[in-house]
């Protein structure tokens, strides 16, 4: 039962940068992780990677290694996607989700934020 909002998502050329946020509230005790994922026109969702609470430790698909990082501000109870080296591929709607502790299953999901890279 926690709530998630996405925000940030824009227009940005290739090669910009973008910065997204989500923001957690209800039963963000119990999170054990918080994780981004993206769906592309025409394509399923994908995971894009997620960060542990607590630890901080964090895992990225192999398209964005190097490109993306997840960080959180656990005062603010809020998650951040920081792009950089943005490509067209990247463009999608990208969401964030929350797992509980004690599970593995993502139970809790944003609305999403669409992210638009040109050229």
């Amino acid at each position: 039962q926690v709530q998630l909002v996405e925000s940030g998502g824009g227009l940005v050329q290739a090669g910009g940068s973008l910065r997204l946020s989500c923001v957690a509230s209800g039963r963000t005790l119990s999170t054990s992780a918080l994780g981004w994922f993206r769906q592309a026109p025409g394509k399923e969702r994908e995971f894009v990677g997620v960060i542990s609470w607590n630890g901080g430790l964090t895992r990225y698909r192999d398209s964005v290694e190097g490109r993306f990082t997840i960080s959180r501000d656990t005062a603010k109870n809020t998650v951040y996607l920081q792009m950089t080296s943005l490509k067209p591929e990247d463009t999608a709607v990208y969401y964030c989700a929350a797992r509980r502790l004690g599970t593995s299953q993502y139970d809790s999901w944003g609305q999403g934020t669409q992210v638009t890279v040109s050229s």
